[in-house]
This record gives structure tokens, C-alpha cells and sequence, in this order.
């Protein structure tokens, strides 16, 4: 098959319901909106000088960078039909490798380099798995959790590994703001907008809908599915070093317990912003908007001192909600 007709098979599965996609996503996208204005209102009435204040809007977008740039990546995945679990441990590992003595010694470089390398790497060994090995995705990224986890934990033997290198350090502190934007939103813009230019404008973009959507058809009309999907678990990867250095800069640490249940968080969050779980759909900004939303409700229980398990029941609560109203979606025909 040419490349030609490759592209001319591709083209119908794109066009024909574009609007009505596009319209669809816009709702979506307003009712994440309209949530996350309401808890911003409950947070400012429940507690109006803590939430509102400039400083605890810093730390509610710092906070949301770090699980956002991993939840960028996630999105992908989830669209071709993928999953990933082991976006938090790969965080963990690619934070204690890229905070050993040996890598600090080679300063700010060294350890972007490393937590860099190591997310990718790790990207790298899921995609062979899943996309050259033929292994399930969930049993795939379910074992490089426990590995993960396991190697960290033997590098960092149990204990925090402090970072030393000042121009690190330098940059989670308020002198290191643009225009009071802390550098890691800014990072987190940055990813987002890539992101968001990749899945909508692009060819890789349209190929990965394109797996997600029908892999045999996908294959049939000229695209390298087992390709596509090792470059998906590849650009998960990277995200999560990327994701790991800013959450060595936020805490000035790494630890073998960083990146605790990112996956389910990140799953989450791209789940209610309208990426659809079995694939052939998906939304950067939906997802950016439910990391926020979930950001924003941890914050509220934080301020409020509310208990964490019920602040896990309200995340449950979402999560089922979100996942309803897509199955009511799909069977009225509209996904």
C-alpha cells in the first residue's frame, strides 16, 4: 500500500464527525470549567484569605505541574488503547538516580540528564514489551511498577537523598518566578501546549486516535502499529523525567516513595477530562483541567483539615461520575 492511499484511508476516519467531536469536547471542557469554578468558590468561602491568597494559588498550579506533565503523557497512551502503572514508580526511580552523589557532582545538567534518561529508558523497556513482546499493557507497565519501586528503594536504601546543587534548589524559591509564575508551571504550560500541538496537529497525533480507535484497521491503512505504540510508552517516559526533576526541584529531594500513586491520579484526571479508557479519543485539555480539579480539592481539604480518606472518597466519586457518563455517551451513540 502507498503512502498516498495510506493517507487517503486515514482521511474519512478523521473528518467525517469532526465538528460534532469537536462541539462534544467544548461541553466537556465547559463542565470541567464550571466544577473547577465551583470549588474555587467553596475554597474561597470556607477559608477566603488562606485559599485565595497569591502564595496558595502558587502552590496549587506547583503542585498540579508535576502530576500534570505525567498526566500529558498518560493521555497518549490512554487514547491508542493503552494503559500505564507505572508512571509513578518510573517518577521514583528516575528522582533517586537523578539525586545519588555520583549525579550531583555533575550539577544541574547531570541530574535533568539523568531523570531524563532513566524515564525514557524505563519508556523504552514497556514499549518492547508491549509492542514487539506482545505482552498486555497492564501486566507489561504492573511489572516495571514493582521493578521500579524495588530499584529505588534499593538506591536510596530507605533514605532521602538531599540535593545539594544550588541552581536546582534555586529554582523552587519565589526569586526564580516569572512575573510570579513559579518555573514549574511554566514547564508544565510548555509540556501541555506541545502536547496538545502533537495530538491535534500532527500526523503522530492522528495515529495514535488512529490505533486507539481500531489497531487492525489502523495497520491495514498503512500505519506501523507496534512502532506507534513503542513511541507512545517512549513519550510516557520522557514526561515522567521531566516530571521527576521538577519534583526534585519542588521537594530538594528524591525519595523512593516519590511519584505515590501518580498513575492513578493521572489515569484519573485524563478519565474525566474526556479521554475515552478504551481508546480512539483523547484531550490535553481536558486532562490539564482534571488535574486541576483534582489539585484544587486536595488543597480545599488540606486548608479545611479535613481528613484524607474522605477527600479519597470525593476523588472515588468523580472518577465513577466521569466514567457513567461516558458509558451513557457511548451508548447513545455520541463517543
Amino acid at each position: 500500500m502507498t503512502l498516498s492511499t495510506a493517507k487517503s484511508t486515514e482521511a474519512p476516519a478523521q473528518g467525517g464527525g469532526r465538528r460534532p467531536l469537536g462541539l462534544k469536547a467544548d461541553v466537556r471542557n465547559l463542565s470541567l470549567l464550571g466544577v473547577l469554578a465551583v470549588l474555587i468558590a467553596v475554597g474561597g468561602f470556607t477559608k477566603p484569605d488562606e485559599f485565595l491568597s497569591p502564595s496558595n494559588l502558587q502552590l496549587v498550579l506547583t503542585q498540579a505541574s508535576v502530576i500534570g506533565v505525567v498526566t500529558v503523557g498518560m493521555t497518549f497512551v490512554i487514547t491508542s488503547g493503552g494503559i500505564d502503572l507505572s508512571v509513578g514508580a518510573i517518577v521514583a526511580l528516575a528522582s533517586v538516580w537523578a539525586t545519588t552523589l555520583a549525579t550531583q557532582e555533575y550539577g544541574f545538567a547531570g541530574i535533568l540528564f539523568t531523570a531524563v534518561v532513566v524515564g525514557l529508558g524505563c519508556g523504552l523497556v514497556n514499549g518492547l514489551l508491549i509492542a514487539y513482546g506482545g505482552m498486555v499493557p497492564f501486566i507489561a507497565t504492573l511489572a516495571m511498577l514493582a521493578s521500579a519501586r524495588g530499584l529505588a528503594l534499593q538506591i536510596t536504601d530507605g533514605r532521602t537523598q538531599i540535593v545539594t546543587v544550588d541552581s536546582v534548589l534555586d529554582l523552587g524559591l519565589p526569586d526564580a518566578y516569572i512575573l510570579g509564575v513559579p518555573p514549574l508551571v511554566l514547564v508544565f504550560a510548555a509540556v501541555t501546549v506541545v502536547g496538545w500541538l502533537i495530538l491535534n496537529r500532527t500526523t503522530f497525533g492522528r495515529r495514535t486516535v488512529a490505533v486507539g480507535g481500531n489497531a487492525e484497521a489502523a495497520r491495514l491503512a498503512g500505519i506501523d502499529v507496534r512502532r506507534q505504540r513503542l513511541y507512545l510508552y517512549l513519550l510516557s517516559g520522557l514526561c515522567c523525567g521531566i516530571a521527576a526533576f521538577l519534583l526534585i526541584i519542588l521537594s530538594g529531594s528524591g525519595q523512593n516513595t516519590n511519584g505515590n500513586l501518580y498513575e492513578l491520579d493521572a489515569i484519573a484526571a485524563a478519565i474525566i477530562g474526556g479521554t475515552l479508557l478504551s481508546g480512539g479519543r483523547g484531550t490535553i485539555v481536558g486532562s490539564v483541567l482534571g488535574v486541576l480539579v483534582f489539585t484544587t480539592i486536595t488543597n480545599i481539604f488540606a486548608l479545611n483539615n479535613l481528613q484524607s480518606d474522605v477527600q479519597q472518597i470525593a476523588k472515588g466519586a468523580i472518577i465513577v461520575a466521569a466514567v457513567l457518563v461516558q458509558r451513557r455517551t457511548a451508548r447513545h451513540g455520541e463517543a
